[in-house]
């Protein structure tokens, strides 16, 4: 029961991310650049932080931890965060040329399957004598190939897609589709955003012990990670801001308070997937190769529930009905992923 349990907070988080860029939707008269670093502010600083405190039992400060922990795993930790700040930028690209569905579908698919196979990798070549790679069980790599399979037949519909529209149809679905192009950034976003799981893995020690009650104990890790990442973030964006003469956003007193609280909103839905990502492991630790694979599983159901968005966004009006069964032929697999490693 607590198995189930687990996976299903996981996939609340999951259905939180894949609806943070609705409020985006209500942000008004202010550039790209503008909004993305706000909402981060709420979604890689400020929540972060203070799910990072639930970590910290009483008498001790996050200060204590991060001072007293190992040096070189908290940098290591931050660095691929700023890595993974990388794959955040080219992810929204991804949505830009592509859309909400097939963006998230075939970024996060990389991002999965990168992802829980890299941290093991890389720790085995730091920490070898902790034999990380004894994580990539059989049961492991069968849970990533069925996701790596449910993402590609979602790709093949997305290529279908393509095909089938005229140009009109497809601006009318996503104004600047492109497929090739929106096609080569969603795969360099899901390889650069798998490395919040290597992040993941080399901060999993820090905190508290036995003290950090297990459903909080990576909140730490999660908050250094998304501080890399927003510095990655906040460096490309100032930018734009000083290319595009957009400083003036900021200060646009007639829509602040409604951006803001927008920003907000898709900052907490976002962060969402990852305070779920840790309650959900809280539960799951019976099993080491749900606990190894739960990352891939909220990739997986990440793009189950963005191809829901994208349905009712009407991304897929105008598809045939061949088309749309490949879609949901994917996103069945990609459900299937999620409980098939657990019964092997």
């Amino acid at each position: 029961m607590e198995l189930v349990i687990g996976l299903l907070i996981i996939a609340i988080g999951a259905f939180c991310q894949s609806s943070c860029y609705v409020p985006i939707n209500k942000i008004k008269s202010w550039s790209w650049e503008s909004y993305w670093i706000v909402q981060g502010v709420f979604a890689w600083l400020v929540l972060p932080f203070l799910g990072a405190l639930l970590a910290v039992p009483e008498g001790h400060s996050l200060g204590e931890l991060l001072t007293a922990g190992s040096s070189f795993n908290i940098w290591m930790t931050m660095l691929f965060g700023v890595l993974w700040g990388v794959g955040g930028l080219t992810f929204g690209l991804s949505m830009r040329y592509l859309g909400v569905a097939l963006g998230q579908s075939i970024a996060l698919g990389t991002c999965a399957g990168l992802g829980t196979v890299m941290g093991p990798v890389l720790l085995n070549i730091f920490f070898p004598e902790n034999d990380p790679l004894s994580q990539l069980t059989f049961a492991v790599i069968l849970g990533v190939i069925v996701t790596l399979a449910g993402i590609a037949i979602i790709g093949v519909a997305g290529s279908m897609k393509a095909r089938s529209l005229s140009p009109e149809e497809q601006k009318a679905a996503v104004k600047d589709f492109n497929f090739p192009k929106g096609l080569a950034i969603a795969l360099l976003a899901g390889f650069m955003s798998g490395c919040f799981n290597v992040g993941l893995e080399f901060g999993k020690d820090i905190n508290f012990g036995e003290l950090t009650d297990p459903m909080y104990s990576t909140l730490p890790a999660t908050f250094l990670v998304t501080l890399g990442g927003f510095v990655t973030n906040a460096v490309y964006c100032f930018y734009q801001n000083s290319r595009n003469n957009t400083w003036g956003d900021y200060a646009n007193g007639s829509v602040w308070l409604n951006n803001v609280f927008f920003c907000l909103l898709a900052g907490a839905l976002w962060y969402s997937q990852f305070f779920g990502l840790a309650l959900g492991k809280g539960f799951l630790t019976e099993s080491p190769t749900l606990m190894t694979l739960s990352f891939c599983i909220l990739m997986a159901l990440n793009v189950v529930f963005s191809n829901v968005w994208g349905i009712i966004l009407k991304e897929w009006k105008g598809c045939s009905g061949k088309t749309i069964a490949v879609l949901v032929a994917g996103i069945i697999v990609l459900v299937i992923s999620c409980f098939l490693p657990q019964l092997v």
